[in-house]
């Protein structure tokens, strides 16, 4: 059973990084192979893309429009190319426009309601009036720069099937969320495509925005990792002789991190260079990542089990753990590389709700277990009087139990904060986010180390069957000492018969616990 689910996660990961590297992704280089206009409104619109830009230094400001410095913020426009098909184009056609507008100015896009939205292109009642030149995208200048929004655009001659719009670079001297669109307003364009490219840089590199402070961040939580695996490693060593399985499986779980955030790291660095997202550093990122989440939340299963510490072994019950974590791992593969591999515009996550639920369920679900094997292992050992395990695990039960309150508590948060911020307003804070996550994760699993440190007293706190006899045979001793109407010869034969019953009750009870999980 168990190399029948690990051949089905290997085999759904391969068919996902195929599927993924069959598109070629890239990220400050907003690449457009074909793309299609689809009508909105009374236009006919192609998204270019979304990005934070910070503004160009004082000290880079350049005049030119074609060939900014290197220190310049500017979205820049390269063998941008309409094309038609031969059923219409026997006719001149309207302009077919580009449109960058800071996210402040979005208001100056549009005029009044047409069919229940808001009207992009100029309609003969609004030319009328002189406000507007009918055919074309209704627009106004920003209050705070006249020179925005920036629109431009080319028009098809009778019988031309291309038109290419001419290079240009648009220099961003203000800190914001700039759109992109192709739009026209010409109904017989109905079949019209859109190729070419379009780049945009920050002053510090090709990295969006939104994303440039993360790689700072897991710069830092590189660092942190390899600090907590010295620590851990060093004790390891020193101790190797006293380390049982649970301590294997925390060294697993750190290393996973090391290579998770170091990757994540090269990620967003080769990203910054060359303004194109190194897919393979990606998917490798991702996939670490869920790695990881996926161990550490089934260490902290089997843990809250007492594996290890209270019983050698899972029982009946490995099958339905390993059958979690493997459903677990799909799912949020799956929505990482979804999330992450192929993201081109500096948005928030927009995957979707199938994607996301599924993962949030087996969340709950990982929540709900560890709660109730907990339960049961504190009152086992209480039972069985075992106090140093029972106080760590008291300690570990508190950990988890402020991992979650802060969990819901964030989640509510987030919840908040993306119904806010419909428009990306706020991108520049948008990255902390995804790293509370990051540092939460960090955080109890450094109390998991801190708790379980290999030391020279480690095997007091792994599983034996001579501890549990021992504590079975100290509460029987206590009572035969009150008093008792058995015959003396009944007393001198107690000792020996009733730590056997007491042996035999605990493990039926182990027994039960099992089936009842």
């Amino acid at each position: 059973m168990v190399r029948l689910y690990n051949s089905i996660s290997v085999l759904s990961v391969l068919c996902c990084v195929w599927f993924f590297l069959s598109f070629s992704v890239e990220g400050s280089v907003h690449d457009y192979k074909g793309e299609r206009f689809v009508a909105k409104g009374n236009a006919f619109v192609v998204h270019g893309g979304s990005e934070g830009i910070y503004s160009s230094t004082a000290e880079n400001l350049n005049e030119s429009n074609l060939t900014p410095a290197n220190g310049d913020s500017y979205i820049r426009f390269e063998k941008i190319v309409f094309r038609r098909t031969e059923e219409f184009a026997r006719f001149n056609s309207g302009f077919i426009q580009a449109i960058i507008f800071e996210v402040e100015d979005r208001e100056t896009i549009g005029g009044s309601a047409y069919g229940g939205q808001r009207a992009i292109c100029c309609t003969a009642d609004l030319a009328k009036l002189g406000v507007c030149s009918q055919g074309e995208i209704i627009h106004r200048p920003s209050t705070k720069d006249p020179s925005w929004p920036h629109v431009f655009g080319i028009s098809f001659n009778a019988d031309e099937l291309v038109a290419t719009l001419p290079s240009r670079s648009i220099q961003v001297t203000k800190t914001g969320m700039y759109n992109l669109y192709f739009m026209h307003c010409d109904p017989n364009l109905k079949e019209l495509f859109v190729d070419g490219k379009t780049i945009w840089k920050n002053p510090t590199g090709y990295l969006p925005g939104r994303m440039a402070p993360l790689m700072n961040f897991y710069g830092f939580m590189s660092l942190a990792f390899v600090i907590l695996g010295v620590f851990w490693f060093y004790q390891y060593a020193r101790f190797w002789r006293e380390v049982f399985a649970l301590l294997n499986c925390i060294t697993v779980v750190i290393t996973l991190g090391m290579f998770e955030m170091s990757l994540w790291y090269f990620d967003y660095a080769a990203f910054n260079e060359t303004g194109v997202r190194p897919t393979g550093i990606t998917i490798w990122a991702v996939t670490f990542g869920t790695v990881k989440r996926t161990v550490a939340r089934l260490i902290i299963l089997m843990v809250s089990m007492g594996y290890g510490v209270v019983r050698p072994t899972l029982g009946g019950l490995t099958s339905k753990v390993i059958m979690l974590g493997a459903t677990f791992f799909l799912a949020s593969e799956v929505l990482e590389l979804v999330e992450n591999v192929g993201a081109v515009s500096d948005l928030s996550g927009k995957a979707r709700l199938f994607l996301v639920l599924p993962v949030a369920i087996l969340d709950a679900f990982f929540i709900v277990w560890i709660f109730k094997s907990l339960s049961a292992t504190l009152n086992k050992l209480q039972a069985r009087r075992m106090m140093v395990k029972l106080d760590i695990y008291r300690k570990f039960t508190n950990a988890l139990a402020v991992a979650v309150i802060v969990s819901v508590g964030w989640i509510c948060y987030e919840l908040y904060f993306k119904s806010n911020d419909v428009y990306n307003e706020h991108w520049q804070n948008a990255w902390v986010i995804p790293a509370f996550w990051q540092v939460l994760s960090f955080s109890l699993l450094c109390i998991i180390c801190a708790l379980w440190a290999p030391s020279q007293n480690s095997m007091r706190y792994a599983y034996s069957d001579d501890v549990g006899e021992e504590f079975d045979r100290d509460d029987s001793s206590l009572t035969l000492i009150k008093p008792s109407t058995l015959p003396s010869k009944d007393i001198r034969n107690a000792p020996e018969s009733r730590p056997v019953q007491t042996n035999t009750v605990a493990s039926k009870g182990d027994l039960e616990e099992e089936k009842t999980e």
